[in-house]
């Protein structure tokens, strides 16, 4: 009978040595675990379909912070149903309701944005901002002298979002748009620019003063339908949006 040697421990890897005892090796503290942050996606930027329509629950921001029910006021005024326009139905004054609507997309509520629970604050402060100039009429050169102004162009539009959510200091035209902020798509927001035209998709809608892919055919500051393709823009993104 051949006698055969016991197997050697293996102390790197944890092993055992002849008759089942664990080989003795120094006790490793394990790394701590940081758990990784919850994935959220890129806010869409194109749709198929030109349908806005939302019948979810609303909410409204109120002036000391609590979010409550949003209950729709008596309209004023005839109201427009044309998907894209809007006479931003149910507000009685000119300060816009702050709305909000779960998850991670924002909706269309009576011509307004209803921005989502799940943005950061910078991106709802876009949205609302926005919702401030919904409705006003497109001038040529609106919002560069000032934010101020009674109506906006294209890039005006963009800048007066922008603004509201600190992310601009001063009014930009298409052209500059091209070089604002990072390259590519943002997470929540992207502006399209080329040398003529801007405008922004934010948390899945579009703002925009061009009624391009938007059944309403109504032009000014407006929340649209996400248009089919962007081709022949520059995408950028606010940076960290």
């Amino acid at each position: 009978m051949i006698a055969t040697a016991a197997a050697p421990a293996n102390g790197a890897t944890g092993g055992v040595v002849a008759g089942g005892e664990p080989a003795s090796s120094p006790t490793a503290t394990p790394a701590p675990v940081t758990p990784a942050a919850p994935s959220v996606p890129h806010a869409p930027i194109t749709a198929r379909s030109s349908r806005l329509t939302y019948t979810g629950p609303v909410y409204e921001k109120t002036a000391s912070g609590e979010i409550v029910p949003y209950v729709t006021p008596e309209p004023i005024g005839q109201v427009s149903s044309a998907t894209g326009g809007s006479s931003v139905a149910g507000v009685v004054t000119n300060i816009k309701p702050l709305l909000l609507v779960p998850g991670s997309r924002a909706r269309y509520v009576k011509g307004l944005a209803a921005a989502p629970m799940a943005a950061p604050a910078g991106v709802q402060e876009i949205i609302w901002a926005a919702n401030e100039i919904i409705g006003l009429p497109y001038i040529f050169g609106g919002g560069h002298g000032s934010f101020e102004s009674p109506g906006y162009d294209c890039s005006g539009t963009v800048s007066f979002a922008l603004h509201g959510a600190a992310l601009l200091k001063a009014p930009e035209d298409s052209s500059e748009f091209e070089t604002y902020g990072s390259r590519g798509i943002g997470r929540w927001v992207t502006i399209f620019a080329n040398p003529g035209h801007a405008y922004a998709d934010v948390a899945g809608l579009r703002l925009d003063t061009s009624a391009a892919d938007d059944p309403s055919n109504q032009q000014g500051p407006r929340w649209r339908p996400l248009r089919r393709a962007n081709a022949g823009y520059v995408r950028r993104h606010p940076v960290g949006y």
